[in-house]
């Protein structure tokens, strides 16, 4: 259930730089800083709940690595932000970097 937690907070992660660029792109500033602060409490919440039996080190490298890249990824398709190679690649070795990380967990 803890890996589920993880993944839940990282989905969460995702949506407060999200919110934060909306308040900044749209006419609704406030519900999207809401949006965005809401997000950080249920984040770290779920963060919360998978720390009591993934380690620290392990449950935060990966709740940080699935908002950044789901945050990468929400910014080419919804912001036009740059899709060249070399962030592409970037953004490959962080994907690589969880996966290790969670066959690494026994």
């Amino acid at each position: 259930m803890a890996w589920i937690y993880l993944i839940i907070a990282g989905l969460f992660e995702i949506g407060w730089p999200l919110g934060l660029k909306l308040s900044q792109t749209t006419e609704h500033k406030v519900m999207c800083v809401i949006f965005a602060v809401t997000s950080m409490g249920f984040s770290g919440a779920f963060l919360w709940l998978a720390q009591k039996t993934i380690p620290m080190g392990t449950a935060y490298a990966i709740w940080t690595g699935i908002g950044a890249v789901g945050a990468f990824i929400i910014g080419i398709i919804m912001f036009k932000d740059p899709a060249n190679i070399l962030r592409i690649v970037s953004v490959l070795l962080i994907v690589a970097g969880i996966i290790a990380l969670k066959l690494s967990y026994s």
